[in-house]
């Protein structure tokens, strides 16, 4: 348990002086650096610097929640990992080769769930509130993690450590850092074909309906390749939310989703309007409701 919350033993304490400096690199560069100021002729979206202290307060926030989060989601893999695998998987070079494999797959599906539940993207919009495409963005993180002890919870059951879990997980943050940005065009093929870039993560924070619930993928996007989430870049996205948050408060990106999605809950007649409400995609109403709307758009 030491090692899990002793900050000097967490590969991200080392990461931040790099992220630090990558933002500092990427802002040269956007001033400086002799490019044609485009992304598929489309001017970049380069810093503003409200929105980037908005997300790099963010990010200091979720390092309090995941803290917090891990108290509990790996007291709990401690015990199944000792109690309940029927195998330990060591800490070789494989063993963690492994655990970031699996940590990956499963990122992917956990990923791809926080978009496609309401009860998620409730807590996963304010990463993508931003409507600015850079390394800034990357640190705009959720201060509500909680569907991850849930599916990463087959982990310990399968015998991988949550020293290694950790890792990985971490690992995965990491990379997923530069992936966030527009001065990168696309690598060459057989990275694209195998790695996410930060072409297609760009695709990832898209508004545009194309580029909807695409490239979920953490590290690898054969994910995406292979169950059909997969969409190339083929113009510059119009990054951020179909709704725009005209705010930079913290409490209402990432709370405001929560007082919308209570509302609909308290109004809900049923429990099966309840769970369509939380389970189903952002945007979804009960029929009735949904008639009603379209009813008011018309007499309007």
């Amino acid at each position: 348990m030491h090692e899990l919350f002793d900050p000097m033993a967490n590969p991200i304490t080392y990461a931040i002086p790099f992220f630090l400096l990558s933002i500092l690199v990427e802002l040269a560069a956007l001033k400086w650096l002799d490019h044609d100021d485009t992304v598929f002729s489309q001017k970049r979206t380069g810093y503003l610097a409200r929105d980037a202290r908005t997300s790099m307060l963010m990010g200091l926030g979720s390092l309090v929640t995941t803290t917090l989060l891990k108290l509990v989601m790996f007291a709990v893999y401690i015990a199944v990992y000792e109690y309940a695998a029927p195998v330990h998987v060591p800490m070789t070079w494989w063993g963690v080769t492994l655990s970031v494999l699996a940590v990956d797959f499963l990122y992917y599906w956990n990923h791809r769930f926080v978009h496609r539940a309401r009860v998620g993207w409730a807590a996963h919009q304010a990463h993508h509130s931003s409507e600015y495409m850079n390394f800034a963005t990357a640190l705009r993180q959720k201060w509500n993690p909680w569907f991850e002890f849930f599916f990463f919870l087959p982990l310990p059951f399968l015998g991988i450590s949550p020293l290694s879990i950790y890792l990985a997980f971490s690992i995965n943050l990491i990379y997923q850092f530069f992936v966030h940005t527009e001065m990168i065009d696309r690598l060459p093929r057989p990275i694209e074909l195998v790695f996410n870039t930060p072409s297609h993560h760009r695709v990832h924070h898209g508004s545009d309906p194309e580029y909807l619930d695409k490239n979920y993928a953490g590290i690898l996007i054969v994910w995406d390749r292979m169950f059909g989430t997969f969409q190339p870049e083929i113009r510059r996205p119009i990054y951020g939310l179909t709704k725009q948050k005209d705010t930079y408060n913290l409490i209402k990106l990432q709370y405001g989703d929560y007082a919308d999605l209570w509302r609909d809950l308290r109004g809900a007649g049923n429990w099966r309007d309840r769970l369509g409400y939380l389970f189903r995609p952002p945007g979804w109403a009960p029929v009735e409701v949904s008639d009603d709307l379209t009813s008011e758009a018309v007499r309007a």
